[in-house]
């Protein structure tokens, strides 16, 4: 059954991130990243990490991409860019480059620590000393609870503050792009 999920939620998380990179509508992109964040999410939940799969919907999939089409719709997708005229001409060919390095960096970190984890020798992780201290600490969900408690008691001020602050911009956007309807000449110069 997990290996089930596990495949079913690496589909969902390949497919979106190839939407991502191939739709030629942005919206259609953004979408297809909501189907690779929910995949994350999915395989959040299969490795037991539950309130990282909900912060991955609520945050992520949730606010960052509604961001994301808000300001899409806000730049206007309907308008067509050329995209054989470039501002820069060397960004490609960069861009190429950044990309070869990146994928070098990944297969050496991977062919790095190939040995240690078959091994077991190196920076392994042991899982019953952290669970232990863990357990020690403040339960399993210690961590959660010293964020929750610091959020809604020391800092909860800051914390409503900071959320009519992102309320207030949202609205100052919207004002601000609105097109004024065209007025009809009233045929006087005035008086």
């Amino acid at each position: 059954m997990t290996l089930v999920v596990f495949v079913l939620a690496s589909i969902m998380v390949l497919g979106g991130g190839v939407g991502v990179v191939i739709m030629r509508n942005p919206v259609h992109a953004a979408l297809s990243l909501v189907l690779t964040l929910f995949g994350v999410a999915v395989h959040f939940v299969a490795m037991e990490a539950h309130f990282l799969a909900a912060v991955q919907v609520i945050v992520y999939a949730g606010a960052i991409v509604v961001l994301f089409l808000f300001v899409l719709m806000l730049l206007g997708v309907d308008k067509v860019e050329n995209l054989r005229i470039e501002p820069l001409a060397v960004q490609r060919p960069l861009a190429a480059v950044m990309g070869m390095a990146l994928v070098g960096l990944i297969v050496a970190a991977v062919i790095d620590t190939r040995d240690a984890v078959l091994t077991g020798v190196g920076g392994g992780i042991d899982v019953a000393a952290n669970t232990a201290l863990a357990e020690e600490v403040g339960g399993h969900d210690a961590n959660i609870r010293q964020l929750s408690d610091n959020l809604f008691s020391q800092y909860v001020f800051a914390f409503e503050l900071t959320s009519v602050l992102l309320v207030v911009a949202v609205a100052a956007t919207v004002l601000m792009t609105r097109k004024l309807p065209d007025r009809p000449d009233d045929g006087g110069g005035g008086e």
